[in-house]
């Protein structure tokens, strides 16, 4: 079953009388009157980490992509709960001194407090990070308009050759590899567009499941389509290197999540301000494409202006 069938089919109803709950498809409760907005995600190894072989950088993944879904609804996080449970060997002192020194490198970057949490034994090791900011509004989903722009924040991809080289299915030379491992475990989150980004943007997500798949998520209520162009699609340049030397396709590598990047719409008469928040705030934000009416298929359009078939949407939780 998958996890929207699941949400729709056992838990939706019981969100009825709490507004705040948004129907529970959204990435966040947000409390209006207490200006209150929450996330809470969980982390499971051998799922959303490969192991716990470097438990430094995986709290550091878990944090950002937490914290993420807060920062692409235009919210500052400023309190955070970890609840963990693991065994004596996966929190062993050498391991906790990794996770504590982490966890306050995190906090002095995003100016984020640990406040509480909880532990428990368990041969399964997870995770459940609960990230707590306030903010008077915020951006949601489905709320995007016909021939809206859709934008992306930084670069896609980086993250998923991180995994790839981590799985020894993809050999690159050391200092690349040290470049894709780092951007898996430390996505770039985009702390700086928070104060901004309610002033242009109709909705919002973070591209946690992969820019097609999260796509789909933030139009999923609404009768929209998207039109997107291959090559605006923001990649690094040492992607670009791998990708000529490898002789790799692009449309393979830029929608397999983990990017953490902020995938918003806005109207056209934003195009201004837009460029100036680009220019103000150093943030790199790129237009990729537009929203259209569901009389036409949702498509991805190459340089040759020919649509490109694809497979692959994402990663997609299934039951």
């Amino acid at each position: 079953m998958h996890e929207f069938e699941l949400i729709k089919n056992y838990f939706q109803k019981l969100s009825k009388k709490s507004p705040s709950a948004l129907n529970l498809n959204d990435d966040v409760f947000f409390d209006k009157k207490n200006r209150l907005a929450i996330s809470v995600d969980t982390y499971t190894e051998g799922n959303h980490f490969i192991d716990f072989k470097k438990p430094d950088l995986v709290i550091k993944k878990i944090i950002r992509s937490s914290i993420s879904d807060l920062v692409c609804k235009g919210v500052k996080p400023k309190y955070y709960f970890i609840s963990a449970s693991g065994n004596k060997k996966s929190f062993s002192k050498s391991n906790l001194s990794k996770i504590s020194k982490s966890l306050n490198q995190e906090q002095n970057k995003y100016k984020i407090y640990l406040s509480g949490g909880d532990t428990v034994f368990s041969n399964k090791l997870s995770f459940t990070i609960t990230s707590i900011g306030f903010a008077n509004n915020i951006i949601y989903r489905n709320k995007a308009k016909i021939n809206d722009d859709i934008y992306v924040s930084g670069n896609l991809g980086d993250s998923y050759l991180g995994l790839l080289t981590l799985k020894n299915k993809l050999k690159l030379n050391h200092q690349l590899k040290k470049y894709f491992v780092n951007q898996y475990f430390m996505p770039n989150i985009q702390l700086k567009l928070t104060e901004q980004i309610k002033n242009f943007a109709n909705t919002s997500i973070d591209i946690s499941d992969g820019l097609l798949a999260d796509l789909d998520k933030m139009i999923n209520n609404q009768k929209l389509s998207y039109k997107l162009f291959l090559d605006d699609i923001p990649i690094s340049n040492n992607l670009k290197k791998v990708l000529n030397l490898k002789k790799l396709t692009k449309i393979n590598y830029v929608s397999n999540g983990d990017d953490y990047q902020v995938l918003f719409t806005a109207s056209k008469n934003k195009r201004r301000i837009i460029k100036k928040i680009i220019s103000n705030c150093g943030v790199k934000l790129t237009k990729i494409g537009s929203i259209q009416s569901h009389a036409q298929k949702s498509s991805i359009i190459d340089d040759k202006n020919v649509q490109i078939s694809f497979k692959n949407k994402g990663y997609f939780h299934k039951f």
